[in-house]
């Protein structure tokens, strides 16, 4: 007989309950993550650090696969869904789980971005380029790279950036 060892889920929460569904699940002794920066809060009269959540509406807890578990984090208040395809829960990988653990708490500048892959349609959103729209290429072991391609001349130019600089756009 095996036995599935315990594996990080994404659960999506509503809106602005990241807090309150982490403690649910460690009230249920479950062990969970919910991943947080911090920021300068901008207040009128002070500025201090807060954290806030690193992927606003989702928060990881880890267990194994059993239905007596997966209803008990269901049931937590403010759970919407497991996050998963096709209906079915999908375990997140240990290593991004893992560098999420490691940008937890940190207060260097973390920007949520648009998952980008190569081929993807961007704009260039920061710098001297700034309202260039073109398509985001990567090579490997190098910098990020943005191609503009110039269909009346049959050309491309390629061009190198930070990604930092880039936003995903949708077709």
């Amino acid at each position: 007989m095996i036995v599935d060892s315990p594996r990080w889920y994404a659960v999506h929460t509503k809106s602005h309950f990241e807090k309150k569904v982490f403690d649910g699940l460690r009230g249920k002794s479950l062990e969970a993550f919910f991943p947080r920066v911090q920021v300068m809060s901008r207040r009128r009269d002070r500025r201090k650090k807060i954290l806030v959540p690193l992927l606003p509406g989702y928060v990881f807890v880890r267990f194994d696969m059993k239905p007596e578990i997966y209803w008990e984090v269901l049931k937590t208040t403010g759970v919407v869904r497991m996050v998963g395809f096709e209906g079915r829960p999908v375990p997140a990988r240990e290593e991004e789980v893992a560098s999420l653990m490691i940008l937890d708490g940190t207060d260097r500048t973390v920007q949520n971005r648009a998952y980008m892959k190569t081929g993807d349609r961007v704009m260039i959103v920061e710098g001297p380029l700034k309202g260039l729209i073109g398509f985001y290429l990567r090579h490997k072991g190098r910098s990020d790279r943005v191609v503009v391609s110039i269909e009346l001349l049959n050309r491309s130019l390629s061009v190198e950036l930070e990604d930092w600089a880039l936003e995903k756009l949708s077709w």
